[in-house]
């Protein structure tokens, strides 16, 4: 039996559909020509010296209000979830931070915050703030059901801190559209015809920032990464740190990155686990991530085949296409569910298949294909309905959480792709046919050309870049050779791009490899509580 909390487990980490990327944006300062006449004399000139730069963060006594707040713990709300067994409950409190970092009088904006306090006070280093990804998953979900995956001497040593991130959660929340627009959209299946799938995903992208705007407007020019990193700095000075200790996983990764370079000579100890290449071209980082579900739902598939009882046949080299067939026959002829009559359409067949190519081999793969042989052998799409909604933040009572509004928007703040020529997106759709048939089978020029944030009421000037982080201190790094959602070679370009980096490698498959590996765990553990860093090479084997 499936149950929430199970499913829970792979939303920790589940990152946007693609690469989240920033820059920080430079400018520069200009002075008069000077003039001369030779028949005239001259009169002495005043020379201003250029004005010194902004002090940043608690530097600046503008923001020192903000990073002197003590945050007020209390005992968080009546949830089975949040307590052990030990009767020891998560405390939860509110961080005050600047809606806008230019103008720090102005509005503000409540972070919300959870800590899972240290087990040993006597030997407590500090605080571990973490964030699981998205953008738009909640941090305190992550500690709330994630805490075992620290207990022990991680959590000896460190208070663990998980907070909603502005615009998502508890923290002043994106929102745009409600449950039954939401439930709509989702199930739509978008049509196969090139000239209707433009016009249709265009009309979708302008109905959704359009609601957007009207609900949540003053918010969207905010919500965007680099501001979040400057919160994690004055989440660090309210609990009393030097430093910032962290654990980042996919969309955390990035925002880790955003930190190092933002506040190099506060970073601790960072760990950046699954990681989203802030210098990679949007675009690129799409193609790559089609590319990885594909080779995942081909892997799966191929040891589906193997086993018996498998839904796909018993040919590993046909399996993927009998899946895919059958998913993309959802079209024609959705399934039933046990929910409320609601249908299993072809784009929510495809979003619960893929959800669970997150995770890991062993026990993502088992729900998978117990899901799949319902589905095709008893006609029943609840189980890939239950992990389509737990993907899109769906309750069993058909409320939404706003992940899907606060990832679009911050995705947005952070950068929209420029178009792409004419020849740049026959390039592209000759990869994907190549490479990911499957994934990109009714992929026409229009869904490489947009729609994207071309419609978003806000447009920012942020684009990719390289983050060197020269200063900060050393930051672990780490990739899953099998990781369909951020493939391993950008965890390998980030640690070689940062000017101090080690790379850990996990074998294996799924999306993160913190709390999967027995190997991976003690690693961290290693250099969060001591500093220690694996010898360059070391890798690590999925489930040892």
């Amino acid at each position: 039996m499936i149950t929430p909390f199970q499913a829970a487990s792979f939303r920790r980490s589940i990152p946007a559909a693609m690469a989240l990327l920033l820059a920080a944006g430079c400018t520069g300062g200009s002075g008069g020509p000077a003039s001369n006449a030779a028949a005239k004399p001259v009169p002495t000139q005043v020379t201003t010296a250029p004005a010194a730069p902004k002090p940043k963060g608690a530097a600046d006594p503008a923001l020192r209000s903000f990073y002197e707040q003590k945050i007020s713990w209390k005992a968080c709300k009546d949830d089975p979830a949040t307590k052990k067994k030990d009767e020891r409950e998560f405390r939860c409190g509110t961080l005050k931070v600047p809606l806008d970092y230019a103008a720090p009088d102005g509005k503000s904006l409540d972070i919300a915050v959870m800590q899972y306090p240290a087990a040993k006070p006597d030997q407590r280093i500090g605080s571990l703030v973490l964030n699981p990804g998205g953008p738009g998953s909640s941090g305190q979900d992550f500690v709330k059901y994630g805490f075992d995956d620290f207990d022990g001497i991680l959590h000896d040593r460190y208070d663990v801190l998980g907070f909603d991130p502005r615009g998502v959660a508890d923290s002043a929340p994106v929102r745009c559209f409600d449950d039954k627009t939401r439930d709509e959209r989702n199930a739509r299946d978008s049509p196969r015809d090139p000239g209707e799938r433009k016009a249709y995903g265009e009309q979708s992208s302008k109905e959704f920032s359009a609601a957007c705007q009207d609900k949540s407007g003053d918010l969207l020019s905010f919500v965007g990464t680099r501001n979040a990193a400057r919160d994690m700095d004055v989440l660090r000075g309210a609990v009393g740190d030097d430093k910032l200790n962290y654990l980042g996983v996919s969309y955390g990764t990035y925002l880790g990155s955003l930190y190092a370079e933002e506040f190099p000579d506060r970073a601790g100890r960072l760990v950046l686990d699954a990681v989203v290449d802030p210098a990679a071209d949007k675009l690129d980082a799409s193609i790559d991530q089609t590319i990885g579900f594909e080779r995942s739902f081909r892997a799966f598939a191929a040891d589906c085949a193997a086993r018996t009882g498998c839904p796909l046949g018993g040919d590993p080299g046909k399996a993927a296409e009998v899946a895919a067939n059958f998913l993309d026959g959802l079209q024609e002829k959705p399934l039933r569910t046990a929910y409320d009559g609601r249908k299993l359409t072809s784009s929510l067949g495809w979003t619960g298949t893929t959800s669970l190519l997150y995770g890991d081999k062993e026990t993502a793969w088992k729900y998978l294909r117990e899901s799949l042989t319902l589905a095709m052998n008893g006609k029943d799409g609840s189980h890939l309905l239950f992990y389509a909604d737990n993907y899109m933040g769906r309750d069993p009572k058909g409320h939404y959480d706003n992940s899907g509004d606060a990832r679009s928007a911050i995705r947005c703040a952070d950068g929209a792709a420029p178009a792409p020529s004419p020849e740049r997106i026959q390039q592209v759709l000759a990869k994907l046919k190549a490479e990911a048939p499957l994934f990109s089978k009714d992929t026409v020029a229009s869904d490489i050309e947009g729609p994207g944030c071309e419609f978003w009421p806000y447009k920012t000037p942020e684009k990719p870049h390289v983050i060197r982080a020269e200063g900060a201190a050393p930051i672990l790094v780490i990739g899953t050779t099998g990781d369909p959602a951020t493939p391993y070679a950008a965890s390998e370009k980030l640690a070689q791009n940062l000017s101090h980096a080690t790379l850990l490698t996990l074998k294996g498959e799924g999306h993160g490899a913190f709390g999967r590996s027995k190997c991976v765990d003690a690693v961290v553990t290693a250099y969060i509580v001591e500093g220690t860093l694996p010898a360059a090479g070391t890798q690590c084997t999925d489930g040892k």
